[in-house]
C-alpha cells in the first residue's frame, strides 16, 4: 500500500473507502483529537462546498414538489397516509421517553417507510441446479506462467435465444432489483447515435486500461497502473462472468478508469454522442460515467476484505452472535478523516455532542494497520453498534455495503456520488439520512440516535430493511447479471466491430490466478465461479426509467431529510 503524504492520489485512494475497522475484545480506543479548521478556500477546492449544494438542491426539490406535485407527488402523499395508518399502529405498542415526539410522529414521520418487520426478502438469489456443469480450473506446474490453456476459452456454448425470460405465463419471471433500471440513463448519451470508435478511443487519456470481448475470450490493453489492485480484480470479476454466462456476453470494446472521481463532466460535451462512455465505479449528477461493480466484490487483499460471497456469510453468522437490541446504542465510524473536510467535519461530532452521549467516531490508524497487515480487521465482526455511520471519502466509498449489511440502521450522509447499486436505496426505507451541512450535521446524528432507542422496533425495522438489500439485492448472482445487462446494453450500441488491438494480451482465470501467490491468489479462489449458469438473468422491471423518475427519487430523498429537519425543530421547541 502507497505511503507517501505527498502523493495526494495514493492518500485520498487508499483511505476514502473509509474502511469500518474493529477493535478486537479488550482493545482499548480512544476518541481522537480534530485538526484544526481548513480556511475557506481550501475546502471549496477540496470539494466541502458540497453542504452547501445540497442545502440548494434540498429547498429546491421542496419547492418544485409544492409548486408542481404532478402524479408521483399524489403517489407520495397518497403512500404517506397509508405509512402513517401504520406507523400509528406501531407507535400504540412503543414505549417512550419522548411523548411529545410520539405525538408529533403521528403528523411529520409518515415519510419514514421501515420495511417488513420480518426483514422478509423481496429478492432471492438465484439457485444453482444440480445438473449444473463444472468450469474446469487447472493450474499445474506447467500453467504458472500466466498463459490461457485452450479448453478455458469462453467460447459460445448453448444459450437462450434472448436475454428475455420464458413467457409468465410458463414460468414466473425473476425481476432484477430497481437499480438496474439505471443502465438505460447511462447509456442515454449514445442511444440515439451509436457509440463510434472514436468516442471509445477518446477515452483512453482517462482509462488505465481497455477491454475487450471478442469471440468470447477477453483482451486488456494496459495503460497506466491502477492504485492497488483494483484494476487486477476488476478483470478478475469480469472472467467470471465470462465463465459464469458463456456465449451470452458480445463482442465489446470499452475503456475502464479505477480512480475514485469520476471526470466525464457532461458540460464538457455539448454533444453528448462524443463523450467517451467510460466505464468506473461512481459518478455524481454532473457526469456520464457508466457504472460498473468496484473490484472489492471479488476482494481486497491489500486491506485483508474477503470477497463479498463469502464475507456475507461470514457477517451472517457474527450478526446473530449479538442481537441489535444488545448491541451498544451509538453511532458509529472508524476512518481516515483527512481525505475528505466532510469527514474531519463529522469527528468534530465527538466534541460538539455530550460525552458518551450518542456517537463513536475514531481516527483509523492506518500506519499501525499497514505494519500489521490488516490482521486484527474482520468486517464481519464489524457489527457491535445500534447503529452504523456512512460518510463519502474522496468520493464514493465501497464502505458503503459492509455498513449496510449489519442490521444497524445506517446513518448515511447525505452525498452526490453514487455506485451502481446505491441508486436503489431510498431514504427512510433503507437508511436515516444526515444532513451534511456544517449546522446541521452532528444535530442530526444526535436525533437520529436518540429517536432510534426511543423506538428500537421502527429503527430495528430500518436496520433490517438495509442489510436485506445489500444481502438480497446485492447478492452476487445480482451483480454479475447487472455487469451482463449493462454490458449487453453497451455492446448493442457500438457502430463497429471490435477487433484486438496489438498490444492487448489475453485473459483467462488461469492466467492470472495461476501466478499468483498469498492473499491474491487466495481471494481469487475464493471469489471464482465454479458453476455455469443453467438459468436466465433477471429481467429489467419495466417500465424504462427516464430522467425525469431519477430527479422525482432525488426529490423524494431530499424530502425526506427536510422532514426530518421539521421533526428535529418541533422536538427541540417541546424541550
Amino acid at each position: 500500500m502507497r505511503g507517501s503524504s505527498n502523493n495526494h492520489k495514493s492518500k485520498s485512494e487508499e483511505e476514502g473507502v473509509a474502511l469500518v475497522q474493529v477493535a478486537e475484545e479488550g482493545e482499548t480506543t480512544t476518541k481522537q483529537q480534530q485538526q484544526p479548521d481548513s480556511n475557506k478556500a481550501a475546502e471549496e477546492e477540496a470539494g466541502y462546498g458540497y453542504s452547501n449544494w445540497w442545502s440548494t438542491w434540498v429547498s429546491s426539490a421542496v419547492k418544485k414538489r409544492v409548486r408542481a406535485p404532478g402524479r408521483v407527488g399524489i403517489v407520495v402523499v397518497v403512500g404517506g397516509f397509508v405509512l402513517l395508518a401504520l406507523l400509528a399502529a406501531v407507535a400504540t405498542t412503543t414505549t417512550t421517553t419522548w411523548p411529545q415526539l410520539v405525538d408529533f410522529t403521528g403528523a411529520v414521520s409518515s415519510f419514514l417507510q421501515f420495511g417488513n418487520g420480518d426483514g422478509a426478502r423481496r429478492h432471492r438469489p438465484h439457485r444453482t441446479s444440480l445438473v449444473s456443469v463444472p468450469i474446469p480450473f487447472t493450474c499445474g506446474s506447467g500453467n504458472d506462467t500466466g498463459t490461457c490453456p485452450r479448453y478455458a476459452a469462453s467460447a459460445p456454448a448453448p444459450a437462450p435465444a434472448s436475454m428475455s425470460p420464458p413467457p409468465p405465463q410458463t414460468s414466473t419471471v425473476d425481476y432484477c432489483p430497481s437499480y438496474f433500471r439505471h443502465i438505460e440513463l447511462d447509456l442515454a448519451a449514445w442511444v440515439a447515435s451509436g457509440i463510434s470508435r472514436e468516442a471509445v478511443e477518446r477515452g483512453r487519456r482517462q482509462a488505465h486500461f481497455r477491454l475487450l470481448v471478442v469471440g468470447g475470450r477477453a483482451y486488456v490493453e494496459t495503460y497506466r497502473r491502477a492504485f492497488q489492485t483494483r484494476d487486477v480484480f476488476t478483470q478478475w470479476g469480469i472472467l467470471q462472468l465470462l465463465r459464469r454466462y458463456p456465449g451470452r456476453v458480445p463482442d465489446l470494446d470499452l475503456m475502464f478508469n479505477c480512480d475514485d472521481m469520476p471526470e466525464v463532466r457532461a458540460a464538457a460535451y455539448p454533444d453528448r454522442a462524443a463523450a467517451p462512455p467510460l466505464f468506473r465505479y461512481c459518478k455524481d449528477p454532473s457526469t456520464l460515467d457508466v457504472l460498473f461493480p468496484d473490484w472489492s466484490f471479488w476482494g481486497w487483499p491489500e486491506v485483508n476484505i474477503r470477497p463479498w460471497a463469502p464475507l456475507l456469510a461470514e457477517m451472517a453468522e457474527e450478526k446473530a452472535r449479538l442481537p441489535w437490541s444488545r448491541r451498544e446504542p451509538y453511532a458509529y465510524w472508524k476512518g481516515n478523516p483527512d481525505v475528505s473536510p466532510l469527514r474531519q467535519e463529522l469527528l468534530r461530532c465527538n466534541h460538539s455532542l455530550p460525552p458518551d452521549d450518542t456517537v463513536r467516531l475514531y481516527r483509523q490508524d492506518w500506519g499501525f494497520a499497514n505494519r500489521n497487515a490488516f490482521r486484527d480487521s474482520n468486517l464481519a465482526r464489524q457489527c457491535r453498534h445500534r447503529y452504523k455511520l456512512y460518510v463519502q471519502g474522496r468520493s464514493w466509498s465501497v464502505s458503503r455495503k459492509y455498513i449496510l449489511a449489519c442490521d444497524s440502521p445506517v446513518l448515511a450522509v447525505a452525498t452526490p456520488y453514487q455506485d451502481f447499486f446505491s441508486r436503489g436505496l431510498a431514504a427512510g426505507k433503507h437508511y436515516w439520512p444526515i444532513d451534511p451541512s456544517r449546522s446541521k450535521l452532528c444535530r442530526d446524528i444526535r436525533f437520529a440516535v436518540r429517536w432510534g432507542n426511543a423506538h428500537p422496533a421502527q429503527a430495528q425495522r430500518m436496520g433490517l430493511a438495509g442489510s436485506a438489500f445489500a444481502t438480497d439485492d446485492m447478492a452476487m448472482d445480482y451483480v454479475y447479471d447487472y455487469m451482463l445487462h449493462v454490458l449487453t446494453r453497451y455492446a448493442s450500441l457500438l457502430r463497429y466491430k471490435p477487433t484486438v488491438p496489438d498490444r492487448a494480451v489475453e485473459l483467462c482465470p488461469e492466467s492470472m490466478a495461476c501466478p499468483r501467490r498469498g492473499r491474491d491468489r487466495d481471494f481469487m479462489m475464493q471469489s471464482r465461479e465454479q458453476y455455469v449458469a443453467d438459468y436466465q438473468p433477471c429481467t429489467i422491471p419495466p417500465p424504462p426509467l427516464t430522467a425525469d423518475d431519477a430527479t422525482n427519487m432525488a426529490h423524494r430523498d431530499a424530502e425526506v431529510l427536510s422532514n426530518i429537519d421539521k421533526m428535529i425543530i418541533t422536538e427541540d421547541k417541546h424541550n
